[in-house]
């Protein structure tokens, strides 16, 4: 047989072999939530906002979605990069360790943002509801640590 051939039935092989798996894996375990899922649903279900916070907390949330945006944009483009570089040097070359470096600058500059998002939306809440707040701050941070 030809080698393309067999690499066509071969890789057809494998296809067939694994879509069932991949199925009964997306059906069966459930999908990782959101980032921030949680902490979205206790500030806006359980720490009983009055209409001030809530109007004070969409504005931070439109502000932030449209940072967050840029910045993800951003470490896309690090990322793009990077994938250029490696196709470039083939190996830990000095285009790849400048790309991977602009990389974490881009991660941490989203954290960054993240962390001042977080802290300016504890800012509008009463101490009852802040306390709460700060619990789920540090689920989400722990929760895949345990």
């Amino acid at each position: 047989m030809k080698p393309l051939r067999w690499t066509i039935v071969i890789a057809l092989a494998a296809f067939l072999a694994a879509s069932p798996g991949v199925y009964l894996g997306r059906t069966l375990i459930p999908a990782p939530r959101g980032e921030g899922t949680e902490l979205h649903e206790v500030l806006h279900h359980q720490l009983k906002l009055d209409a001030g916070q809530e109007a004070r907390l969409d504005a931070l949330e439109q502000r932030f979605a449209l940072r967050r945006r840029a910045l993800e944009l951003e470490l896309r483009a690090a990322n793009a990069r990077l994938a250029g570089a490696i196709q470039a040097e083939h190996g830990n070359g000095p285009q790849v360790a400048a790309a991977v470096d602009a990389s974490h600058m881009a991660m941490g500059e989203l954290q960054k943002e993240t962390l001042a998002h977080i802290f300016a939306m504890r800012q509008i809440l009463r101490p009852d509801q802040a306390a709460k707040f700060d619990q789920a701050v540090v689920k989400a941070l722990t929760v895949d640590a345990r």
